[in-house]
């Protein structure tokens, strides 16, 4: 049984979400709750936020033990960027990226599952 959730436009670059997702990726959630909760990035928070969801769809749609859940997918991926202007010196304008992500989290029973993933 694989269970996912999907956090999406989170205002976060892709690239930062990517630093904490692997760092959970195959490990059990328990392990991956701690870690996420010490973790000092900024991509932690809506991560753990994916991740909790992603345990109460499982626990509330299948039936599942949480001791017994794996993180067995994280992927974090680019959603749109938003574009703002900064005015420059001489009349000019200078573009601001502020980056968005698509977080998606899967948790399944089976260990193994998570191993083939990496």
């Amino acid at each position: 049984m694989q269970v996912r959730a999907v956090a999406k436009y989170v205002r976060l670059s892709a690239q930062k979400g990517r630093l904490v997702a692997d760092q959970i990726r195959a490990l059990p959630v328990e392990k991956a709750l701690e870690i996420l909760a010490f973790s000092p990035k900024k991509g932690a928070t809506p991560i753990k936020k994916a991740l909790d969801s992603a345990i109460a769809n499982a626990e509330h749609n299948e039936g599942a033990d949480i001791d017994d859940l794996w993180v067995s997918q994280v992927m974090v991926d680019q959603a749109p960027t938003i574009k703002r202007f900064r005015a420059r010196a001489k009349g000019r304008g200078t573009r601001i990226l502020k980056r968005n992500c698509h977080i998606t989290v899967s948790v399944s029973d089976d260990p193994r599952a998570s191993k083939k993933r990496l």
